[in-house]
C-alpha cells in the first residue's frame, strides 16, 4: 500500500515521498532591466526552506515563457540566458536535499498586466503605465469588468507562443530542473482556450472540443519533444470552471467530463501527471471549498482515464493527505497555503504518522 512516504518514480525521476509544494506566485522578481523575472534570495529561501523541511518535489511559481506572459511585471520569468542561470543555485540546493526540482511554464494570456496583490488590491495596469502592456488571449473578452481588452492572438502569433513553450523548456533543462509542468490552470492562457466561456473564436482553435483542446495539444507536444524522455512532464488543469456544478448558472464553461476526456488524450502524447485543481476563469463563479474539495476530481481522472495525479485544495492535515493517498485517490497530495505557513510540514507528519522524510546532514548531527 502506498503512503505520503513512499517514494514514487515517473520515467527515470524517484521522488522521494508524496507530498509536494504546488506552485504560489511570489511576485518578487525586478520588473525590468537585466535581472527581470530572474529569482532572487527572496525565491531561494522561499524554496530551500521547504525542500529542507522535506517537501518531495517542489514546484516554482507560474514561470513566463515571454514577458507579455506574466501575471504582473514581477513574476519569475524563463525566456534569457539570465534566468536560466539564476535558477541553477535553485535548483542545485534543491537537489542536494534529495528534493525534486520542478518548474512551471505559464502564460497569462488576459489575465496579464497586474499589480502585486498587496498593491491596490492587486489592480489591473493600463498598457500605457509603468510596466502596462496589452495582454492577449483567444478572443478580445476582457478577464473581468476593470481588465484590459485583450488582442485576440492570431494563428501566427498562437504558434510563436507554442514555440515559447518549447523555447522556455529547453531553458529549464538547461537550468537543472527535473519536471515541467505546463500551467493549463486557473484562467491561464490555455485554459483560456480550453473554455467555452473565454474562447469564441471560429476557426481551427475554437469552438469544438478539439478546437478549443488544440492549442494545449500543440503546446504539450512541443514540450515533450525537447522535455528528456527520461523525465515527467505534468499538466495542471483546472477540471471544472464551477459553472455546470451550480444548478442556476446556464452559462458553457469547461467541465469536469471535459478533464476526464481531455487527459486521455494528455496520457496518449506523453504527459505524465495531471495536476487537477479547479477554478478562477470565470471571476464570478460560485464555489463552495471545504477541506480537500478538489480531490473528487483528482480521483475522476486517476480512475477514468487511467492518469496519475495529484490533488490539491484545502489539504492540511497529515491524516487527511495520507488518506487521500493510501485509499488511491490521488498519487500525491500538492499542498500551498500550509506549506507556507509550516515549512516543516512533511517533516511534521512523518513525526504524526511514523514515517520518514530526508533530513538535512546539519540537522542529523546538531549538538546543543
Amino acid at each position: 500500500m502506498n503512503t505520503l512516504f513512499t517514494p514514487y518514480l515517473l520515467r527515470s525521476l524517484t521522488i522521494p515521498n508524496r507530498i509536494w509544494m504546488a506552485a504560489m506566485c511570489q511576485y518578487s522578481a525586478a520588473p525590468e532591466g537585466e535581472q527581470a523575472g530572474a529569482p532572487t534570495d527572496w525565491h531561494f529561501a522561499h524554496l530551500a526552506a521547504r525542500a529542507m523541511g522535506g517537501t518531495g518535489l517542489i514546484i516554482t511559481e507560474g514561470t513566463a515563457v515571454s514577458p507579455e506572459g506574466r501575471i504582473s511585471p514581477y513574476d519569475l520569468g524563463i525566456w534569457n540566458r539570465t534566468q536560466v542561470d539564476a535558477f541553477r543555485r535553485i535548483t542545485g540546493f534543491l537537489k542536494s536535499q534529495g528534493t525534486a526540482a520542478g518548474i512551471q511554464l505559464a502564460h497569462a494570456g488576459r489575465k496579464a498586466c497586474t499589480e502585486r496583490p498587496w498593491v491596490d488590491g492587486g489592480r489591473r495596469l493600463a498598457p500605457d503605465e509603468l510596466h502596462g502592456w496589452t495582454p492577449v488571449g483567444p478572443s478580445a473578452l476582457p478577464f473581468s469588468e476593470s481588465s484590459t481588452v485583450p488582442e485576440e492572438l492570431t494563428r501566427e502569433r498562437i504558434g510563436e507562443i507554442v514555440q515559447e513553450f518549447a523555447a522556455a523548456a529547453e531553458g529549464a533543462l538547461e537550468a537543472g530542473f527535473e519536471v515541467a509542468e505546463i500551467q493549463g490552470a486557473h484562467g491561464y492562457l490555455i485554459h483560456q482556450f480550453l473554455s467555452p466561456y473565454s474562447n469564441h473564436r471560429a476557426d481551427e482553435y475554437g469552438g469544438s472540443f478539439e478546437g478549443r483542446t488544440r492549442f494545449a495539444l500543440e503546446v504539450v507536444d512541443a514540450v515533450r519533444r525537447v522535455w528528456p524522455e527520461d523525465l515527467p512532464v505534468f499538466f495542471r488543469i483546472s477540471a471544472t470552471d464551477w459553472l455546470a456544478e451550480n444548478p442556476e448558472d446556464d452559462r458553457e464553461g469547461w467541465t469536469a467530463d471535459d478533464t476526464v476526456r481531455f487527459a486521455k488524450g494528455l496520457k496518449a502524447r506523453g504527459v505524465d501527471l495531471m495536476d487537477v485543481s479547479t477554478g478562477a476563469n470565470v471571476p464570478d463563479a460560485k464555489i463552495v471549498p471545504g477541506p480537500g474539495y478538489q480531490v473528487r476530481f483528482a480521483e475522476r481522472v486517476r480512475n477514468e482515464a487511467g492518469m496519475p495525479v495529484a490533488a490539491v485544495g484545502l489539504i492540511t492535515k497529515p491524516a487527511q493527505a495520507q488518506e487521500i493517498i493510501t485509499s488511491g485517490k490521488a498519487d500525491a497530495v500538492l499542498l500551498a497555503r500550509e506549506l507556507l505557513r509550516d515549512p516543516y510540514w512533511a517533516r511534521r507528519a512523518a513525526t504524526e504518522l511514523g514515517g520518514t522524510v530526508p533530513t538535512p546532514v546539519q540537522y542529523n548531527r546538531a549538538r546543543p
